[in-house]
């Protein structure tokens, strides 16, 4: 270009705009990329200092101190102040007050301490900031995750074929498994394309089946979907909380005799309270007798794929029509990243779109990856690649060690929990969850009431209810285990949620005496349960 082209210009003309002095906060040069360094070498020294070192799983701070101190925060001050500061202010109030997931004592939920290659992965894909809605936003990571899909469709023995996007997790995965559901059988029965002619007249009659243990997500996407969540249909479940075979036939023979259109049967593998895993062979084959699209909710076990000797816990997952996997539970990923496989990656053409911004036809043509045809978002994270990280640094054999010691964990505490008389299991584990109770007739201070002669009354119903909520709430506050808590009937239960393969048995027994010990304490200071 000549004297006279824009490059010829003088960088110093007075009309051109300055970049400001906040612009040494971006990588790009060496001044960049010096602050970048610096910033990270703060941030990981403020999380170390401020959490992974601090003891107990939680400070115990209630929710109203939090918000008072928090408030007092700026959020948009009118001058920025050193990061050094910053970062400080973060450690102290935010960082500090927590849950430390990696601690021993935090047992409550699906919540998993993040392998330390995927925090690796974490901080590369955040840098990079590459967006999964085309190719020229993110080449190499829209080609990844293509990959990665592919490894994780043959993980579950799907067909060639096959095809799937990543998630935010079980969520996502569940309304995108029952869109394309919906979508499909309307075409097929109704000869009505939804995604331009919106829903037919028999929507009214649409109806999705799934066991009462399944996720409150299936109703979630019901309302999303316009059918509302009068259309999810719950089966009853088995003594071991799984969907009852009997009930589900004659669930769908009474639907299908007062002139409803069931469309969809969701299998639940790994339920939230109790890890139980539907019968998904029989499921697959009534999906099959009634032309049902059948979706499997594997956010929690799903892992078992990787695992030689958990893998048959999940027979006939292979034949669903699509399945949800959460890479941020028990693939320890942090938060968020799923994944939603689809048997038939042609069914992706009931959701297709091409924006000539960002995946123009003559893309498809051409075979450039179409990612944004596949999700129910535009913009995306480059999550592909934490679990691509952590698998490769720790191998499938190191993944499936630390799933199945979390599993054997829950087998060796319901031990445990059985030989213990203050307490009560609810059901046998199936995966890595434990359900209880501390049972106030069962204890020793009960005991020592009733005397040596005597059993101790059978506590009521509300009385149960009322100390395993307060043992729980206090445990909380008090910092010393975060528990979970569901209920049984209408009844609070304690549940250990167990997926830190760092946890011991010894850890748990801790936890465990911590239950009694607060439940006789409660018992000791409201005289007897049932007048409390």
């Amino acid at each position: 270009m000549t004297s006279d082209g824009l490059v010829g210009r003088s960088r110093s003309a007075p009309d051109e705009p300055t970049p400001p002095a906040a612009a040494d906060a971006f990588l790009g040069d060496p001044a960049g990329n010096a602050a970048y360094e610096d910033a990270i070498d703060r941030a990981r020294d403020c999380l170390v200092d401020s959490f992974a070192t601090a003891d107990g799983p939680y400070a115990g701070t209630d929710h109203e101190t939090l918000r008072e101190r928090i408030d007092e925060l700026t959020v948009f001050p009118d001058e920025g102040d050193p990061l050094a500061a910053v970062l400080e202010t973060v450690g102290e109030d935010v960082l500090a007050d927590s849950v430390r997931v990696h601690d021993p004592g935090c047992v409550a939920h699906l919540h998993c301490p993040p392998a330390i290659p995927a925090l690796a992965a974490e901080l590369l894909l955040s840098g990079t900031n590459q967006s999964l809605d085309s190719f020229d936003q993110a080449p190499a990571a829209s080609v990844l995750e293509e990959h990665v899909v592919d490894a994780c469709c043959d993980l579950f023995d799907y067909p060639a074929g096959a095809d799937g996007v990543f998630t935010g997790g079980g969520t996502e995965s569940n309304f995108l498994g029952l869109l394309l559901a919906r979508d499909w059988y309307c075409r097929t029965r109704f000869d009505r394309d939804v995604q331009t002619a919106g829903l037919p007249p028999e929507a009214t009659d649409l109806r999705l089946c799934c066991s009462a243990a399944a996720h409150f997500t299936a109703e979630q996407a019901a309302h999303h979907l316009g059918l509302g969540e009068d259309a999810v249909v719950t089966v009853p479940t088995d003594d071991e909380r799984r969907i009852d075979l009997e009930a589900l036939d004659e669930t769908l023979a009474r639907l299908e005799s007062e002139g409803r259109h069931p469309f969809a049967l969701v299998g639940t593998a790994g339920t939230t309270d109790f890890g139980s895993i539907d019968p998904l062979e029989e499921m697959a084959d009534r999906a099959a007798e009634r032309d049902l699209w059948f979706h499997v909710d594997a956010a929690y076990g799903g892992a078992c794929a990787i695992s030689d000797r958990l893998r048959p816990k999940l027979a006939g997952i292979d034949r669903a029509d699509s399945i949800g996997v959460d890479f941020h539970k028990l693939f320890y990923q942090p938060i968020g990243c799923g994944a939603f496989l689809l048997r038939d990656g042609d069914r992706y053409r009931f959701l297709e779109r091409n924006a000539t911004y960002l995946n123009p036809e003559r893309d498809d043509a051409a075979g450039v990856p179409n990612l944004v045809s596949k999700s129910t978002r535009t913009t995306r994270r480059f999550d592909a690649l934490k679990p691509f990280v952590t698998f490769n640094a720790l191998g499938r054999t190191g993944v499936a060690d630390c799933v199945e010691y979390v599993c054997d964990l829950a087998d060796a505490v319901a031990a445990d929990i059985r030989a213990e008389p203050a307490l009560e299991l609810c059901c046998e584990p199936a995966l890595s969850a434990v359900v209880f109770r501390y049972r106030p007739d069962r204890s020793d201070a009960a005991a020592r009431a009733a005397g040596a002669d005597e059993r101790p009354e059978p506590v009521s119903t509300a009385a149960l209810d009322r100390v395993n909520r307060a043992i729980r709430d206090e445990l909380l506050a008090d910092g010393e285990v975060v528990l979970a808590r569901t209920e049984i009937d209408g009844t609070a239960a304690l549940k250990l949620t167990l997926l830190n393969p760092k946890t011991t048995r010894w850890d748990l027994r801790e936890a465990l005496q911590a239950v009694i010990d607060y439940g006789e304490t409660i018992e000791r200071d409201r005289g007897t349960i049932d007048s409390a």
